[in-house]
């Protein structure tokens, strides 16, 4: 007689390490209001620690809502994370175009002149297919972030742009996983309350 395997959630992990640009994708298991079942876009790493936007948390506001003299934004405002709720940041694909931006990858970078990202959208020079407003981040000590992907909290993948600028995120965690194959595709389709079925 054989044994059936039960221990779907024992995988080989990915061999690329935390860097900026890459993607953290949470363990189905981990929890909490900021990263269950959260994807992760790192935009800082290094030996003093790691910051990073949640990207498919919405807070269901819209910036012109909450932004002095933003015209129209037709993007939802999404919670980056628990550090510094209260404070503004974006991402964007419009490189040299915003002064002060940092570069996270070919074609994506991270803040830059506020004034001057308003004032292109305010003139239809800029929308939601190219910028992503955040609520606050989510940032790690050194060493913190190597501990919780040792403890499998996190699965570390290569980006995904269409992913990063995605609008409709309610599926983003489950493609990210399923993309992965294998057992993580198992992983994908496990009920977010298991006491529930």
């Amino acid at each position: 007689m054989s044994k059936i395997n039960f221990d779907i959630f024992k995988v080989e992990r990915p061999k690329i390490k935390p860097d900026k640009g890459t993607i953290l994708i949470a363990d189905p298991f981990l929890k909490g209001p900021y990263f269950s079942r959260s994807i992760v876009l790192l935009t800082e790493y290094g030996a003093h620690g790691a910051v990073g936007f949640v990207l498919n948390k919405t807070s269901h506001i819209f910036p012109d809502e909450i932004i002095d003299d933003l015209l129209s934004f037709k993007g939802e405002l999404y919670i980056g994370g628990p550090v510094s709720s209260d404070t503004l940041h974006f991402i964007h694909k419009l490189g040299d175009k915003i002064p002060g931006a940092l570069k996270i990858s070919d074609s994506l970078y991270w803040g830059g002149e506020f004034e001057v990202l308003k004032e292109l959208i305010n003139k239809g020079k800029a929308d939601a297919s190219n910028v992503k407003f955040f609520a606050g981040y989510s940032g790690w000590s050194s060493g913190q972030l190597e501990e919780e992907i040792n403890e499998n909290s996190w699965i570390v993948t290569e980006m995904n742009e269409e992913f990063v600028m995605e609008r409709g995120v309610d599926s983003i965690w489950r493609d990210s996983l399923s993309q992965l194959g294998g057992k993580y595709e198992t992983w994908s389709k496990f009920p977010e309350d298991p006491t529930s079925n």
